[in-house]
């Protein structure tokens, strides 16, 4: 009888750099980053820097660099209320068409601000009427509740936990989850199938975003890279983690570098399989 033996199998989920991961550098140079550390693509985090917005100056880097853009993230912060109009349903369209005319694959989006009371109302639908209007994926992501010492203020609406409203794909966010002090795993087994995209970020449940580079956190990054492999996920595995304090660029570039080895390692998976 054939013995099994251990093979490493390694899932179709392809690792990108997000964009926002070199600021304050801009988008130019995550895309020379990306593209000499060996990451398999880019999402652009569309936001101020000019180059961010413009669709023909994404797809000159992209070319230039050899590296695909896999994904865009619509213009949902505090800081791009004016970025590509202050109608948030109209980012969202310029976001989709960016997607459609660069080749990537998803549309990561937030849930409104509480604050914007007919774009949240309208929300859930909305998202499921683009959705039905192309090929692109729009994936909303988990966000968190606003601390500020004993005090929390729920600033997102429906909610800022994704799951518990009807979209058709999801991201999960690590660094969210350990803001939010809620169970990241549990949260996966929660999106099921719906699950596209991934930002991997390490946390420690502090109130403020960390974005973390994985296992610098509690955050259970390795284990919930496991289940990817195993489940045979092939969405996007996106590092989004906060470089603000490098020293340098080397320190900047040595931080993605681990970050990307550390998720590739843990793609990784073994499995049993007949020995020939």
């Amino acid at each position: 009888m054939a013995k099994p033996r251990d093979v490493v199998r390694i899932p179709d989920a392809k690792v990108a750099l997000s964009t926002a991961s070199v600021y304050p550098e801009s988008t130019a140079t995550a895309f020379e980053i990306a593209a000499r550390l060996g990451y398999d693509g880019v999402e652009v985090m569309v936001w101020t820097d000019p180059v961010s917005q413009d669709i023909e100056a994404l797809r000159r880097l992209s070319d230039y660099h050899r590296i695909p853009i896999l994904a865009v993230h619509a213009p949902c912060l505090l800081i791009t209320q004016r970025v590509w109009s202050t109608d948030p349903w109209v980012k969202l369209q310029r976001a989709r068409a960016a997607a459609e005319k660069l080749g990537a694959s998803t549309v990561v989006v937030h849930p409104p601000f509480r604050w914007q009371r007919q774009y949240a109302r309208d929300f859930v639908e909305g998202i499921w009427r683009m959705a039905n209007e192309t090929d692109v994926r729009f994936a909303v992501e988990n966000m968190y509740p606003w601390r500020y010492r004993d005090r929390e203020m729920l600033a997102y609406a429906p909610d800022w936990d994704v799951t518990k409203d009807d979209y058709r794909h999801f991201t999960i966010d690590l660094s969210h989850a350990a803001t939010s002090r809620t169970d990241a795993l549990a949260m996966l087994d929660r999106m099921g199938g719906r699950l596209g995209h991934v930002h991997l970020a390490d946390g420690r449940g502090s109130a403020k975003d960390e974005h973390l580079v994985p296992g610098r956190g509690t955050q259970p990054c390795a284990e919930l890279l496991e289940r990817l492999a195993l489940s045979g996920f092939d969405g996007h595995v996106v590092i989004e983690v906060n470089t603000r304090r490098a020293m340098s660029g080397a320190e900047r570039e040595a931080d993605l570098a681990e970050a990307l080895a550390f998720t590739r390692l843990h793609l990784a998976s073994a499995m049993k399989v007949p020995r020939r």
